[in-house]
């Protein structure tokens, strides 16, 4: 399998390179030159199959020679060994829920598959290896909690000062070790812009490997797309899928897992207030704009990093992409109001952001009364009980793997925004100078 610049299809490059580097120097974004499509059997099969098996069987594809397999068999089982949960809302209505593993968030399967792949490579040839995170929210905590302790390997996570919960925070900000937490001074969109300027400009004088963890990186779509698999292939009802959507990158691997040859209908791109994609579906117009802050914090994202890769699974081509995919955004006010709805209809508690991918798939159901789908719930909603609890009016069950962070001794480093700051820090901590 082979990966090219989305800027430059000229450059071409393996698994492990596209892995390592994260983006080109270019800041192009590595997309694989085919999505693997896959035998009609294995689709036959999926009812029977684990995420694990899946996972392995897709994976095998993407990473082809440059992991040997039964190497990328530890990876998988080792990385999604917590499960995927389908419930049924009501008749039309189904969600998946992607909050049951270690940070109780969906970047979780993401991230444990890479920092997999990360170990591997990074024990074959010596360098130590700098990751950088920029994040709005969960990405951060998963990120953290999968490289924890991994040799070879540090971590620095960026994210945008007073707009993560306090447990978010706490996820990433008290672990130490080769985790270091940086508090900026401004928005996601600041941190993601710092994160990509220092990866393609920053000489490092191979003293050390700069790469990232975030979704530019391919092998953080790549698992992403397993679990959409898995919920077809135990879907109850229709396959329309609604996706709570900030940097676009997990609805981005639905439409891989679609282009293998999974019998998905339609996709609902769901979002907050910041309504980039939403308005480009409906004028043919991309603007980027400054993020918003909103409830859904993690969707708080004015310039969706992998929207570039979206578009070219539909070839570029606006009545592909508006035929495929269907963009709603909610504000704060319609958020809270579908949370507190919800639970007095049905007693299902929802986060912010699958109180917008529930809102999207109801819009979208609306308008075609004949279908019925699934949304994805990306969060546990204990993750925002200072939001939550007030609308359904009762306690919400914090998971276990999440009570140790309530109390949690926070430790970061505070910085102004700008790339040149974050060089200055990289540059003395790793005397690259």
């Amino acid at each position: 399998m082979r990966y090219y610049n989305l800027k430059d299809p000229r450059l071409k490059v393996g698994f492990r390179d596209a892995v390592m580097r994260g983006i080109s120097s270019d800041m192009g974004l590595f997309m694989p030159e085919t999505i693997p499509v896959m035998e009609p059997q294995f689709f036959e099969r999926l009812p029977e199959l684990s995420l694990t098996e899946i996972a392995i069987e897709v994976g095998a594809r993407y990473v082809g020679n440059d992991i040997p397999s039964a190497e990328l068999e530890r990876i998988c089982v080792e990385a999604f060994d917590f499960p995927v949960v389908m419930r049924e809302i009501d008749s039309r209505k189904q969600v998946l829920e992607l909050f049951h593993g270690p940070t109780a968030a969906f970047k979780d399967f993401g991230a444990r598959f890479m920092a997999g792949c990360f170990s591997y490579f990074a024990s074959h040839d010596g360098m130590r290896t700098v990751v950088l995170v920029a994040t709005s929210g969960d990405t951060g905590g998963a990120i953290a909690s999968s490289f924890l302790g991994v040799e070879g390997v540090d971590v620095i996570i960026l994210y945008p000062s007073g707009k993560v919960s306090t447990l978010q925070e706490n996820q990433m900000a008290t672990l130490g070790h080769n985790i270091t937490a940086i508090e900026v001074e401004g928005t996601f969109d600041d941190c993601q812009g710092m994160v990509k300027d220092v990866l393609t400009t920053m000489e490092t004088g191979n003293r050390i490997r700069l790469t990232s963890a975030n979704s530019i990186n391919i092998a953080r779509l790549i698992p992403q797309s397993f679990y959409y698999h898995y919920a077809v292939g135990h879907a109850g009802c229709g396959k329309v899928i609604s996706v709570p959507s900030g940097n676009f990158g997990n609805i981005t691997a639905a439409a891989m897992a679609w282009r293998s040859g999974l019998d998905i209908d339609h996709l609902v791109a769901a979002t907050n207030i910041n309504k980039v994609v939403p308005e480009y579906l409906s004028s043919g117009v991309y603007a980027a704009s400054v993020s918003l802050q909103t409830i859904a914090s993690a969707m708080d994202v004015g310039n969706p990093g992998n929207f570039p890769r979206l578009t070219r699974l539909f070839e570029d081509d606006f009545r592909r992409i508006t035929s495929g995919i269907s963009g709603y955004w909610f504000d704060d006010t319609r958020i809270r109001e579908h949370i507190r709805q919800e639970f007095r209809r049905t007693g299902y508690i929802l986060d912010p952001h699958g109180a917008v991918a529930s809102l999207g798939l109801e819009r979208y159901l609306e308008e075609h009364p004949e279908k019925s789908g699934i949304f994805v719930e990306t969060a546990h909603p204990g993750k925002f009980t200072g939001t939550v609890e007030p609308l359904i009016e009762t306690n919400v069950e914090i998971p276990e793997s999440l009570r140790g962070f309530l109390e949690g001794q926070k430790e970061s480093v505070i910085m102004k925004s700008g790339s040149d700051q974050l060089a200055d820090f990289l540059a003395s901590r790793y005397s690259t100078g």
